[in-house]
């Protein structure tokens, strides 16, 4: 299935979750937190929006932010430009 955003949304594929501690304990399910990174999968059709993110881009974004989303069986989170904290720049 394809999606496309509307207006100044994004559809987001977020990371995985960490599943270590940096001391190297395994963490279970719920102690978790729920990653603010993610990959940029589709951009909506506000013109200013696609000037400041495109697919591919890695994003970081707010911890309540957005509404989760499940498309085949993956969960995706689609974000409002507001949303949105900045890109991860390599």
């Amino acid at each position: 299935m394809k999606v496309q955003p509307l207006d100044d949304r994004v559809l987001v594929k977020p990371s995985k979750a960490e599943e270590r501690s940096v001391g190297g304990i395994i963490l279970p399910d719920t102690v978790k937190e729920a990653p603010q990174e993610g990959t940029v999968i589709a951009v909506g059709t506000d013109e200013e929006l696609k000037n400041l993110v495109s697919e591919g881009d890695q994003v970081l974004f707010s911890k309540f932010g957005g509404s989760e989303v499940k498309i085949d069986g993956d969960t995706y989170v689609i974000l409002s430009r507001s949303d949105i904290l900045g890109k991860v720049i390599a």
